[in-house]
């Protein structure tokens, strides 16, 4: 069953601007494929230098701008820090779309809206900057979160700051400040943010996935990506 918020995403659709700049005549986009058995070499993401490299390394075999992917991904990378480990079940389900690309890759408004929270959790693998922004369409709030962005984004901006459709907003940020990362946007979409600030999960349990994934639907319904993508 379709949820309504990924309804009213759909009907509105042609209306937003794109969240990144990419000329999909003159460019390139990428599949990423980070699950388990994945692209990535085991043991690689315990090193930043070592995954920054390869990140940027992968990005130029491709021959591509970004690299996209990670909705409802399992990942085997989480093992790099302690913030996804569970007593009964580890944190290994993706909830966003990562765009890996250039450190100061510009991001921007797909609508407008106000800045919610921002916050630096910057805790071994976890956001870094992050920036949380409210919008509503036809009397229905929902949210989206960016994160791994610059620390200058976040000091520019305050909670109750209204920003407009295709403003810019943030930069990917460099890997001291993005949670040690390659550079990339962490996007998701939440319906309901509860009494969260600054922050929300950005990886679930398997065990939680349907109810995780239904309160974070797919964000290629607003980044509209996928369909640059090669054939599978």
């Amino acid at each position: 069953m379709i949820s309504p918020l990924t309804s009213l995403l759909q009907r509105h659709q042609p209306g937003f601007y794109p969240v990144i700049s990419f000329d999909s005549s003159a460019g390139k986009l990428a599949r990423l494929d980070l699950s388990e058995g994945g692209e990535l070499p085991a043991g690689i993401a315990a090193d930043e230098n070592r995954f920054v490299a390869f990140m940027d390394e992968l990005r130029q075999q491709k021959h591509a701008d970004f690299l996209l992917g990670g909705y409802d991904e399992l990942r085997g990378m989480y093992q790099r820090s302690e913030l996804f480990d569970g007593e009964m079940e580890p944190r290994r389900l993706h909830l966003g779309t990562d765009i890996w690309g250039p450190a100061g890759t510009p991001v921007y408004a797909f609508m407008g809206g106000m800045v919610h929270s921002t916050a630096y959790n910057d805790r071994l693998g976890d956001y870094g900057a992050t920036m949380i922004v409210l919008h509503q369409l036809e009397g229905i709030p929902f949210y989206t979160l960016y994160g791994h962005i610059s620390l200058n984004d976040i000091r520019q901006v305050a909670a109750g700051q209204y920003i407009s459709r295709g403003q810019e907003i943030a930069h990917f940020g460099m890997p001291a400040e993005n949670g040690h990362w390659p550079p990339h946007l962490h996007f998701q979409v939440i319906s309901d943010m509860g009494l969260r600030e600054g922050d929300y999960p950005g990886v679930c349990r398997l065990s939680e996935r349907h109810q995780w994934l239904e309160n974070c639907p797919d964000p290629d319904l607003i980044l509209q990506l996928n369909k640059f993508l090669p054939a599978v």
